[in-house]
């Protein structure tokens, strides 16, 4: 019991670590911009993709673990992790390698527009430290904190993924390719 109390403590520690430091280094990459690069300005409709699988997995994972299936739902799980890892790789080489594209959509949709993606954004850094506590406590084998827990990460990283897509639907008609 005292091993997995600290074990609790150590992921913790690195949890809440990665959550600080995610965010802050993706703000800063945001200022670099990469010379004389060809830029990424095919990656967009990939991330976007990446998202819409993630959602599709989550729902899926869900359905796993409701019935029964928890090495589906560990394995559909820990996929998600890896592709929200590769979203978060090909989004920063997309924005130091291209200018950002402006939402060009005007009236009541610009502001809907704005909403998600604030609304998004806001969420995906609060799903860091979410996602990764109801992984470590599924790891550490309370199950019982695992599902507390991700009865609110589920409906973050679900919202996060699908207006992801959202996101990429309304501004795509802007991008110059």
């Amino acid at each position: 019991m005292q091993e997995k109390v600290s074990d609790e403590r150590k992921f913790n520690k690195v949890i809440t670590l990665v959550s600080i430091v995610i965010p802050v280094v993706v703000a800063l990459l945001f200022g670099v911009k990469i010379p004389d690069v060809a830029p990424l300005s095919f990656l967009p409709p990939i991330y976007a993709t990446i998202n819409g699988v993630t959602a599709v997995l989550l729902l899926i994972a869900v359905w796993a673990i409701k019935n029964g299936n928890i090495k589906l739902h560990h394995k559909l799980m820990t996929t998600n992790i890896i592709l929200s890892l590769l979203f978060l790789v090909l989004y920063i080489g997309y924005h130091m390698t291209s200018d950002s594209t402006s939402y060009g959509g005007e009236g009541m949709i610009r502001y809907v527009y704005y909403f998600i993606l604030i609304t998004h954004i806001v969420l995906s850094i609060a799903l860091i430290p979410l996602v990764l506590r109801t992984y470590a406590k599924a790891y550490l084998s309370k199950f019982d904190e695992h599902k507390a827990l991700a009865k609110y990460t589920f409906p973050v990283w679900l919202y996060v993924a699908i207006t992801g897509v959202v996101v990429y639907l309304m501004i795509s008609p802007y991008y110059e390719y």
